[in-house]
């Protein structure tokens, strides 16, 4: 059996994530930590996050956990989910500005508060169902069909260096970066545990996934 570890910095919806994760892969063992050892042991490892980066990139430097990551993006399949996703970048907006884990090439940026779709004001934070635009293939993407919908909570968006490291997109105003892949990297800006049946399909994806 293999395993997926969910890393525990103090922040994001972990329940949640670990729920959906043990959902989409009944030949999984997921486990919730923040101990290193257990981390770099598991088969498979996810890193979650809502709130502000500056709090993530700060409690995954006090617990040393921020090495971690760097060690697991090099060695197994990665998946960041929501912020987890932004953490991966060099910088973001967020927080009069925040240094990231540098693992992608890329900064975070806020929506504009005065972004429109039909002479409407769009909210900011972008909140709701919206298309996910698959831009390459993708072991992820199996059985998830082009423009489905997922679930997105967030006011701050990818904005990458490279467009060989987007796999999908998503149009809010502006057309933003909706997930990211290199090797045996994926995060997603969305939320596949609020995403019902395609956000569990995802999950199950990774679960299958051996990072190439």
């Amino acid at each position: 059996m293999s395993t997926v570890a969910v890393i525990d910095y103090g922040m994001g919806n972990l329940h949640s994530v670990s729920k959906a994760l043990e959902h989409a892969g009944n030949k999984t063992t997921v486990v919730v930590s923040s101990d290193a050892d257990a981390i770099l042991k598991a088969d498979r490892v996810v890193l979650p996050g809502v709130g502000a980066i500056r709090d993530c990139i700060n409690e995954l430097k006090k617990t040393g956990l921020d090495q971690v990551v760097q060690e697991c993006c090099k060695t197994k399949p990665f998946l960041g989910v929501c912020v987890g996703m932004q953490a991966l970048m060099e910088s973001s907006e967020e927080n009069n500005g925040t240094t990231c884990l540098g693992i992608f090439q890329g900064q975070v940026k806020r929506f504009a508060n005065d972004m429109k779709s039909n002479n409407d004001i769009l909210k900011v934070p972008h909140m709701g169902w919206n298309q996910v635009h698959q831009e390459t293939e993708h072991a992820l993407w199996k059985n998830i069909k082009q423009d489905s919908r997922f679930y997105f909570v967030h006011s701050y968006y990818v904005e990458t260096t490279s467009r060989d490291n987007m796999t999908a997109s998503t149009d809010y105003g502006i057309g933003f970066t909706s997930a990211i892949a290199h090797e045996n990297i994926f995060a997603v800006q969305f939320h596949p545990e609020k995403s019902q049946h395609d956000g569990l399909q995802l999950y199950a994806n990774f679960l299958q996934w051996d990072g190439q």
